[in-house]
Order: C-alpha cells, then structure tokens, then sequence
C-alpha cells in the first residue's frame, strides 16, 4: 500500500511509476512544470532535450527545444495556451505555442541588466500571465523585482527593491497570478509570498513557511498557495527538522492547510522531495512537481552518493475524501 501524504482535503498518494521516457531522452534538472488545457504536462529541463511534453498518464508526446536555451529556469501555460518558458542565464522570457513555435523573446539573449539594476532582466525567474494577458516575470537571483509586460512584450511596469519589507525582495524566485489579478511572488530567501496588484501595489503576504522555491495556486478566488520549501543549507541550521524540504498548501491566512511531507524524510523516491523547483496540478487536481537536485544535493543528503540518474520530477494523485485508503495522519 502507498503512503498517502497530506491531510484535509488535499491527500496524494505518489506513483512512482509514472512518466514512460524513451531511453534516448534523460532529463536534467527539472527546472520548470506546466499543464495546458488538455493535461498535458511540459517538463522544462536541464538535459539535451529542454521541452519533453507527456500526456495525463505519462507516455511521451513531443520533446523539442534543443540549442535555444542556456539555463531553462520557470514554465508556465497562460490563459492564451501559450507556453512561457524562462532562461535565467539567458535573461530572457520566450512565448512558444504549445508545438514549440516560437511567437515572442522578451529581454535580449545572453545580456544582463545588471546587477540589481532594477531593469529587466538580471538571471531573470519565471513568468505569470494575467486573464487580460499581460506578463509579469520575476526577476530573479541578482535583481530584486517584478516587471510587467503587455502582451506584444512591451515594458509596462517594474517595481521592487532588494530588502526584506514589503515590496522588497531577497530572490523573487516565482511568480503567479490568480483570477482576481492578484499578483503573487515567492519572496524566497525572505520564506514569503508577498500579494500584490496589477500596479504594484503591496497587498499582504502570507508567511510561515521556509525559501519557498516551487509556487503555484488553486483556481479560486481567494486561493491557497502550493509552496515547494526548501530545505536549510547553512552549516548552523542544515540538520534541523521540520524545516523541508517538503510541498505545503497555505491558506490566505498564512495557516498551513496541509502539507505532503514523506515520512522517510529528504530525497528522490517516491513522495519525497529534495528541491521541490516547480509545481503544477491537472484538471484532476493531481500535482507534479519538479525537483532540481545538482543545487542541493550535497546540503540536503550528503551522507549519500548521488545516484546516476536520479529522479528528476513526480507525479502525485490527489485522493478522494472517500478513499478507504486515506490515512490522514500519514504525513507526520
């Protein structure tokens, strides 16, 4: 029997078995997950094959990408069914239809704003896209703030400075909005997400979490954040529990409505997590999630050899409330 993580209504239960790769295509790190309209899921990766798209039940679709991308950081499906795809070492954000043509690059390639320069982009990192269609993107590990695009790609907007209050960030590392146009950031070293308007404008932010690094919402008004944390890395607090790394629902209020947390601790088994990236869900409510493990390897499970190819993403089923399987007490 499956452990089942989580509690409340949000329960999975991993499988592992999930995702049929040819032999030929071995991922990197995966950077990036998005689910279009049809469930077809986008893993945007380190390997040679950046895109490599599955179906709902993990046999192979497309895999294309090859020579554009220096990095591949964020991924993101807008209401457009487009495909948003971030290079944080290219600093650049490129719109792809969901075949891989190429419709619009945002930034110039391989050109950097600067350090903390406020302009776009600097090692830029993930991109959300309004209802009306415009593009916020995040930006990212050497600048501290959040542009916004009209859909042609024209700079709109940019706003934030580096700092720990509000409208300030340590690592804005991803970015999502909801259907009300709230703006939401994963404030990363600051272990927030910081809510704003459209403009800018510092709403709330909802905390009690740890270097949120994967981000994604439920599609609701009022939403609960999916917050991939990190686990610590520093020498003086590396071995402390309870600190992930693990993938945990938040409400609004900053209380944590359930959180999927294997109860065999870090690594890339089944329903357990190294360094949750990237978060993204179907229309079945079942999550995947994207791990990018040469970052944090060494800090998280360095009493153990690094495997040759370890798994890179997962996919978890949400489990009925009905599910006779459900042990709500499996993820402590």
């Amino acid at each position: 029997m499956s452990q089942i993580l989580g509690h409340g209504q949000h329960r999975y239960e991993p499988l592992p078995e999930w995702g049929n790769l040819p032999s030929d295509v071995i991922l990197g790190d995966v950077a990036g997950i998005a689910v279009d309209d049809n469930d077809r899921v986008y893993l945007f990766n380190r390997g040679d094959t950046p895109v490599v798209v599955l179906s709902q039940s993990g046999d192979l679709l497309a895999a294309w990408g090859q020579g554009i991308f220096t990095n591949p950081h964020g991924a993101s499906i807008g209401p457009d069914q487009c495909l948003y795809l971030t290079d944080n070492f290219d600093h650049t954000v490129r719109k792809f239809t969901l075949d891989g043509k190429l419709l619009l690059e945002i930034g110039t390639a391989g050109v950097s704003s600067g350090f903390m320069s406020g302009r776009p982009f600097c090692k830029c990192t993930h991109a959300a896209i309004s209802a009306s269609g415009d593009i916020f993107v995040s930006d990212g590990y050497q600048n501290a703030c959040i542009h916004k695009f009209d859909p042609r790609g024209n700079l709109l907007k940019s706003w934030g400075t580096p700092g720990s209050g509000p409208g300030e960030f340590n690592l804005p590392h991803n970015i999502c909005c909801d259907v009300d146009g709230w703006v939401y950031v994963a404030d990363r070293e600051n272990s927030r997400v910081q809510v704003f308007d459209q403009n800018g404008r510092f709403e709330t932010q909802i905390n009690n979490m740890h270097r949120p690094s994967g981000l994604a919402i439920t599609p609701r008004t009022c939403p609960a954040c999916i917050v991939g944390e990190l686990a610590p890395y520093l020498h003086v607090n590396r071995d402390f529990p309870n600190l992930g790394p693990f993938v945990t629902f938040m409400d609004q209020q900053s209380r944590v409505i359930s959180r999927l947390n294997a109860s065999k601790g870090p690594g890339l088994g089944a329903g357990q997590f190294l360094s949750p990236h990237s978060i993204a869900y179907d229309s079945s409510g079942d999550l995947y999630v994207g791990d990018v493990v040469d970052a944090d390897w060494h800090a998280v499970m360095r009493e153990s050899p690094k495997p040759e190819h370890p798994r890179r993403f997962q996919k978890l089923r949400r489990v009925a409330d009905t599910d006779a399987r459900t042990d709500p007490k499996s993820d402590r």
